[in-house]
């Protein structure tokens, strides 16, 4: 039985549903894209893929309006995939279950795949529509966004020809995006050294779990908890009042995400055991305090484990906390230039131990200026460097300047105060999106970016607003026929 049936607009959702059933991993859109090329066959539509794995369909225009600007919808295939770490879930092979909640739809302990598979099922109502009015389109569906950004960097000069781009990856109902930050990553692989563990020992797991999490660009300036920073931040006095010592320290998944669980494996004289736990409930008690307003499910909890055989060395264990403590994490600084906007961000998102003999910390760096990017990298890796970390940083990806006097934006903008009323807010976005990267590959571009309101991206508890759905689908529609009709 299909879980949205009774939502409008039905032709959308429906798309959206079908979409869920197709597991679809960044760098894993085999299938997703398979699903959108037999989707063009049964519609008579043109389809094409580059040598990455974009996908092109193209739609001609409704009668007499040949000669209008042919208009680029642009979304990406590909989602994130974080779940709970209760939840028994294989993300290669197991379709998204999509759940209606008191006006949003949800996913059972993963993310949903709203971002950005909202946008492809608005590209498929369009194009499978034929009583809509409007230009030529071409409907761009790219590869690999939320891990690299792989399909935008590849896609060459020709694939598409529209002079007119619709980005279709944003998160507020009500706000169009004509800008946002550019970024890159930091990756620290720190040398360890291992011991065998001390006799009259005890073993303990630590975890820090209940976390919100989110998007490391969008959700960055809500005061939301740090897993990876919460542990460090008790292990690193832990080691010092009780002698405690490192087996293990896991946390965070993915670069873009703000790490909402980790876990630690820990030894502690027998002796002191009882004081260690009596100090880690000190401890959860004042970070619960202090972030009793935006992490309300915050939880430090521990348990008994089985006594590893080998521990970090005193001096590996000293790196690895005092790099993680020291590590910034967070806003940096506020835009000068938009009211309300951060600038500059940087995000601790994952530390994992890779081998016996090495951890890997991963960290994202993101600004719309970008050298205070290159800036924020600068820090991380000055940190890490004095840690004695060897460090490396990705190509990152260009902002996107915005331009006020854009003509789409000028008709996004009116379109949306016509339908609803009230004027929509144009903003840039300090998150990350593939426009910087279109623009560089098609200097004469004018974009606008929009999309229904999705709630915690990036995170098991990602959501999207039903009714903002219907909004974004009467709008984009508005769009497209406004643009037809005006030439």
């Amino acid at each position: 039985m299909k879980k949205l049936e009774n939502l409008d607009p039905q032709q959308l959702w429906s798309y959206f549903e079908a979409i869920c059933e197709q597991p679809r991993p960044s760098k894993k859109e085999d299938r997703i894209r398979r699903f959108l090329l037999d989707f063009a066959a049964e519609n008579g539509l043109e389809a094409k893929t580059d040598q990455i794995g974009n996908v092109l369909i193209t739609k001609p225009a409704s009668p007499g309006k040949e000669k209008s600007p042919k208009v680029i919808l642009q979304a990406h295939m590909d989602m994130v995939c974080e779940k709970n770490s209760d939840k028994v879930f294989n993300f290669d092979t197991d379709p998204i279950v999509p759940i209606v909640d008191e006006g949003w739809v949800k996913a059972d302990g993963t993310t949903l795949g709203a971002d950005n598979g909202i946008g492809i099922a608005a590209q498929m109502a369009v194009l499978a529509d034929k009583s809509l009015v409007h230009g030529p389109l071409e409907c761009l569906m790219t590869v690999d966004e939320e891990t690299g950004l792989s399909g935008a960097f590849a896609l060459q000069p020709g694939f598409v020809t529209g002079k007119i781009l619709l980005n279709l990856d944003s998160e507020d109902d009500g706000e169009l995006f004509i800008g946002c930050a550019g970024g890159m990553d930091t990756i620290a692989e720190l040398e360890i050294e291992k011991e065998k563990t001390p006799g009259n020992s005890f073993a303990l797991k630590i975890i820090v779990r209940g976390l919100w999490g989110g998007h490391s660009g969008d959700d960055i300036h809500k005061g939301r908890g740090n897993a990876n920073k919460i542990l460090a931040r008790f292990l690193w006095q832990a080691i010092r009042d009780f002698g405690v010592r490192i087996a293990d320290f896991n946390g965070g998944n993915l670069r873009n995400a703000i790490a909402r669980e980790a876990s630690a494996v820990v030894i502690v004289p027998s002796v002191q055991k009882e004081q260690l736990v009596a100090e880690l409930n000190i401890f959860s008690a004042e970070v619960e305090f202090e972030y009793q307003r935006t992490e309300p499910n915050l939880v430090v909890d521990h348990s008994s484990t089985s006594l590893p055989g080998h521990v970090l060395t005193q001096a590996s264990q000293e790196n690895l906390l005092n790099m993680l403590i020291a590590c910034p994490h967070g806003v940096l600084g506020m835009s000068t230039r938009m009211k309300d906007m951060v600038e500059t961000s940087t995000n601790l998102a994952s530390v994992k131990f890779e081998s016996n003999n090495s951890v890997v910390v991963t960290t994202s760096q993101r600004s719309d200026l970008d050298s205070r990017k290159r800036e924020a990298a600068q820090m991380v890796r000055a940190v890490f460097e004095m840690a004695g970390a060897k460090v490396r940083h990705s190509d990152g990806y260009p902002g996107w300047t915005p331009n006020p006097g854009s003509y789409i934006v000028g008709v996004a903008a009116q379109t949306y105060k016509n339908l609803f009323g009230e004027e929509p807010i144009v903003r840039s976005i300090h998150a990350g999106l593939e426009c910087g990267l279109f623009l560089e590959k098609y200097p004469e571009l004018d974009m606008v970016s929009f999309g229904p309101t999705i709630r915690n991206a990036h995170s098991p508890d990602e959501r999207i607003h039903i009714e903002a759905v219907e909004k974004f689908w009467l709008h984009l529609l508005e769009i497209l026929r406004t643009v037809a009709e005006a030439n």
